[in-house]
């Protein structure tokens, strides 16, 4: 029953609402049409109906799972990592966010990612070099963040590099080869989310850096299992299957323009 209930709470609350009200329209339309025997307005309901089927599929998980899911398994986590030097992606930051030790916290993912970086860098005692500038005038910046945030939980501020200028991901595959250059690094551990690793991985391999993928911050399940709630429209699944697209749309440009 409690699913039942969210499955159709789903259509009376945004997007699933906007699904069901178009849908209403091209109804009304292809009926007004069929009563005029106006095949131009009968091709418009079809058109309606066409574009919001897709709408609809894009919002619920069953599609989500699937397209983030083939994205994120592009590459596995080793299971015996080895490498001299933690890279991990900035991936958006607050600047005025109250946080545990300070103002600034990173967003969903990075911090995430930062999950898998602290636990690598216990295990192997390797330093980390954080890679992310200040996107915006109102976002934190991220490398800065992130490294109070690694000493606040123990990383000694010796083994911390922060690389504070990129603003995308081909800035900061480039800025970080100079570090690495500098440094004497040479099979760096690239962490970063799974859904952005492929895009990350080919940015690195165009300033001729080979990494050692390890994709973090898994949004979907390897192994989605079909529950009938899976057909209901959410924003969170829209969100996973735009994702899936600008990084799609991303990466050509990144392989196409290095941009």
């Amino acid at each position: 029953m409690v699913y039942f209930l969210k499955f159709l709470a789903s259509f009376i609350l945004p997007p699933g609402i906007f699904i069901v009200l178009i849908f209403v329209l091209a109804w009304k339309i292809f009926w007004h049409a069929q009563d005029r025997w106006d095949d131009r307005l009968r091709t418009l309901a079809m058109i309606l109906v066409t574009l919001n089927l897709i709408f609809y599929f894009l919002c619920t998980n069953l599609v989500a799972e699937r397209m983030m899911g083939h994205l994120e398994s592009r590459f596995d986590p080793p299971q015996d990592p080895e490498g001299d030097v933690i890279v991990m992606l900035g991936g958006g930051a607050m600047s005025d966010a109250p946080d545990v030790d300070g103002i600034g916290s990173l967003c969903a993912s990075p911090a995430n990612r930062l999950l898998t970086t602290v636990r690598l860098h216990k295990m192997l005692g390797v330093p980390i070099i954080l890679s992310g500038g200040q996107v915006y005038s109102d976002t934190g910046a991220e490398a800065r963040i992130a490294g109070r945030v690694l000493e606040s939980l123990g990383v000694s501020p010796d083994k911390i590099i922060t690389e504070t200028e990129s603003i995308n991901t081909t800035q900061n595959a480039e800025f970080t080869e100079e570090i690495l250059r500098k440094h004497g690094f040479e099979r760096p551990i690239l962490v970063t989310s799974a859904f952005h690793m492929r895009r990350a991985v080919l940015a690195f391999e165009q300033q001729r850096v080979e990494v050692v993928p390890y994709p973090a911050d898994y949004l979907v399940p390897r192994n989605p299992i079909f529950h009938y709630t899976k057909l209901r429209p959410t924003s969170e699944a829209l969100l996973f299957n735009v994702t899936v697209l600008q990084e799609s749309l991303r990466t050509f440009v990144t392989w196409t323009f290095k941009f």
